[in-house]
Formats: C-alpha cells, structure tokens, sequence
C-alpha cells in the first residue's frame, strides 16, 4: 500500500524527535559529589514551594474569575483598605522567603567551606589550557585538548568525547576532600566540572576556592566557561577520579616522571632527540597558533616558517620562548614548560619546515637562563 509522502516525513519527524526526547530532560542532574547532592536537593526544594505557590494563587485567580464572573450576577465588592490583608501579604511572604533561606544559607556555608582539605591542587587557566599543581607533591601538568585536528578540520568523523578529550587528565581520590586554588597566567578564565557543581572563575592575580568530595569513581568532563580567546572552545576539562589505591600508584608514577624529567636536563642530548621531542611539545603547545606547518596566522600569530626569529640568532629565539614578547600574544613559557621541552621545541622550530639552521639549543642553555633571572 503507497502511503503519502506527508505521512513518511511525518514518521520520519516522529522518530527523530522521539529519539531526542528520550536523551532530554528538563531538570538539573545530581551529580557526583557531596556539594552537588546539596545543590540539587536546594534546587528541589526551592522548585516545589514554588510550585505550591503557583498552585494556590493560579487556583485562586481562576476559581474567581469562574465563580464570580460577571454572566452570574456578581456584583464586585467596594472597599478602600483592609488590615488584615495587607498584614497577611507581608507576613506570609516574608515566612516562605524565611523557609527557602534557611537551606539556602546552609547549602552556601557548605559550599564555601573548604578548610580541612585532604588533597590541594593549584588550577592554573592559560591560553589555552590548564595546569594543574599538587602542592606538597612535586607533581604538576598541563592538561591539552587531545582532540585530534582532522576531527575539527571535518576531515575525520567526529569522536564520542569530541572537544571534552585531553591528553592528561586531573586525577582525583574517591572520597578525599580535594582544595582547588584557582588563578590565571594570562586572561580570565572559568574551571567548570558541572556533575561536582564546582564553577570558579581563575582570575590573573588573584586566588579563588573551591573543593570537592567525589563519591564513585569514574570520569567528568567539563570545559572553560569564561570567553578567554579565539580557542576559547579548545581547552577542556577531563577529572579522572580513582580508588585510593590506584591514585596512590598513579601519584607514584608521576613522581618518579618528575625525578627523570630533572635527570634529562643534565644528559647530552643529540640534534635528533630534541627535534623528536621538540615535535611533540610544539604540536601540543604551539599548534593552535603557528599551526602544523609553522604558517600561523598572521598578523597576530606570525609564521615560523622561514621567520627571521626561528632562522636568526639562537638566543634571541630561545629567549623570546622563554620570556615571551610583550604588546603581542606571545606567552612566555618559561614556568610552563620544563627545561628540556623549552630546548626541544626551539630546537624542533629552527630545524623543521625547511629552516635547516643545524642550531640545537640544549636543556642546560635554558637553565641557565632561568638560573640567570632567579639572581
């Protein structure tokens, strides 16, 4: 039997928006951890008197219009002021405001108590990513959008977790209470993680709070929302949270990284090993604006390709690396990178592209330099 065309659009319409319906609700998630289940139990009890007070004073306004409506003879009342309504529209308002305020203050006081820590961890927002610092630990990371460029260019099919991967994520112990100190090296910044309703803007100079206890293992996502530049969009946040005892490995592991990564700064390394590194670090830290090929985007984000700083005196380039270039949008990368990647990547971007200068600079020329300002 033929159906009409209208008829297959409409069931086609039905199944599309019956699929999506069954992936949306309207109200807020719970969440994960112990501030959450407060936010959301707040949100709820806020939600149902307002629902009671929709009730009786629709229900009052349509009973009345029904009732006494003009057809049935009503005549309206006349009469200048009543006592006793005014004092009932004062007094019960100010209780429901009382009765939503108590929880409010509470869940607020709860919020903002973040004393007794188990765990402090500095957030650092960057252009355009986030370094995390466990302080006490000797343990500290940038956190890079892991999402492969093809996805974004639409030359690959896009991933589950497109633009919510990173290449290491922050990790946390299940049950501890977490301290985050929140700042920014450059602009202003926002560490969002919705499932622990923690949101803190990172502000340059000052130093904002907040903490989390995580009750299940598992991994959160979320993203920067402060509009911070053009790759605003590019900078998510991945929260790992694991048992005690595989943090307990995890945090080990990083550790003994750290002690190599030191070790590497005093071994001779070879022109090869550091334009191997140095390919690394540049397509994690430097792509989003020189670009793969060193072409950038001018004029903001100038070329390397062939650019009389990757191709002239050594120092200068190291230095600007390091140091940054102030009145442009050159960061400096001297506390975000250790001495070994700062040397690899100008190393990688003086010998890549077709520049061939055959310089290499080594770990050791940028610890000088950084032992050169500490004076």
């Amino acid at each position: 039997m033929m159906r009409h065309p209208h008829v297959w659009m409409g069931l086609l319409l039905s199944s599309v928006f019956g699929q999506a319906h069954a992936a949306w609700t309207t109200n807020m998630a719970p969440g994960a951890t112990e501030v959450s289940h407060a936010v959301f139990d707040l949100h709820m009890t806020i939600f149902w008197i307002c629902v009671v007070i929709g009730v009786i004073v629709f229900g009052a306004m349509f009973w009345s219009m029904i009732v006494h409506r003009r057809s049935t003879g009503q005549v309206a009342a006349k009469f200048h002021e009543s006592t006793t309504v005014e004092i009932l529209w004062t007094v019960v308002p100010l209780l429901i405001l009382v009765a939503m305020a108590i929880p409010a203050t509470k869940t607020l006081i709860n919020i903002y108590d973040s004393s007794e820590s188990d765990i402090d961890i500095q957030v650092t927002g960057y252009q355009w990513k986030w370094h995390y610092k466990y302080l006490g630990q000797d343990v500290e990371f940038f956190s890079n959008l892991a999402t492969p460029a093809e996805q974004i260019r639409n030359q690959a099919t896009k991933g589950e977790h497109y633009l919510l991967e990173v290449d290491q994520p922050l990790v946390l112990p299940v049950g501890a209470k977490v301290r985050f100190l929140v700042t920014a090296a450059d602009v202003i910044h926002s560490w969002w993680v919705p499932a622990f309703a923690v949101k803190r803007d990172a502000i340059p100079g000052f130093v904002n709070e907040a903490w989390t206890r995580v009750e299940k293992p598992g991994i959160y996502r979320g993203q920067c929302a402060e509009l911070c530049g053009k790759d605003h969009g590019f900078m998510p946040i991945v929260v790992e949270v694991k048992s005690r005892a595989d943090y307990d490995t995890w945090l080990g592991e990083r550790k003994q990284e750290a002690a190599k990564l030191k070790e590497l700064t005093s071994k001779d390394w070879t022109l090869e090993e550091l334009v191997a590194r140095g390919d690394k670090v540049y397509h994690t830290t430097c792509v989003a604006c020189h670009q793969a090929e060193g072409q950038g985007l001018p004029p903001m984000f100038p070329a390397l390709k062939g650019s009389k700083i990757a191709t002239g005196p050594t120092a200068e380039h190291l230095n600007i690396v390091y140091n940054g270039k102030p009145g442009t949008a050159m960061a400096a990368f001297g506390k975000q990178l250790s001495e070994v990647d700062i040397a690899a990547v100008v190393t990688y971007e003086r010998n890549a592209w077709g520049n061939n200068t055959g310089d290499m600079v080594t770990p050791k020329d940028v610890l000088a330099i950084k032992q050169a300002q500490s004076q």
